[in-house]
């Protein structure tokens, strides 16, 4: 019996990676999902370098620098970086959610964009390469090579 789970288990993660919509979760299905994916990986977005630019914040805060340069980078970082991580953020989270749920409208009518603005707003976030369902468009709208 767990050796069927396991090979079960091993199908379905093969035919996400692979892009196959009957092995995805129930949040990514369904066609109005499908083109909010899409539109978001066919984009580079300010949002995508959140995780990133965050890192790079914690760690100049970690550097042993002498006291003067840290107090400086420190206030740099506190008054200047975050402030404008953080707009930059909410602003591209909010412009993806309204674009993708206007272009659901207009593309798909028959459905429901309830959620949409959320998952592609939530997906813009992420690091490109750690997105899940996989991308399937690189940025600029050609699809992803296949891997040999």
């Amino acid at each position: 019996m767990r050796t069927k789970q396991a090979a079960e288990r091993d199908r379905a993660r093969k035919g996400m990676l692979a892009g196959d919509e009957r092995y995805y979760p129930a949040r990514d299905k369904g066609p109005a999902r499908k083109f909010a994916r899409d539109w978001v990986d066919s984009r580079r977005l300010p949002s995508q370098y959140f995780l990133p630019f965050s890192l790079l914040i914690l760690l100049a805060t970690w550097v042993p620098w002498p006291m003067a340069v840290r107090a400086q980078v420190l206030g740099y970082v506190i008054t200047i970086g975050w402030p404008i991580m953080m707009i930059g953020v909410l602003f591209t989270s909010v412009f993806v959610a309204w674009k993708v749920k206007r272009l659901v409208v207009e593309k798909l009518p028959d459905e429901s964009v309830r959620g949409v603005g959320f998952y592609a707003a939530m997906r813009a976030l992420q690091i490109r390469k750690l997105r899940f369902p996989p991308p399937q468009v690189l940025p600029g709208g050609k699809p992803v090579p296949a891997k040999k």
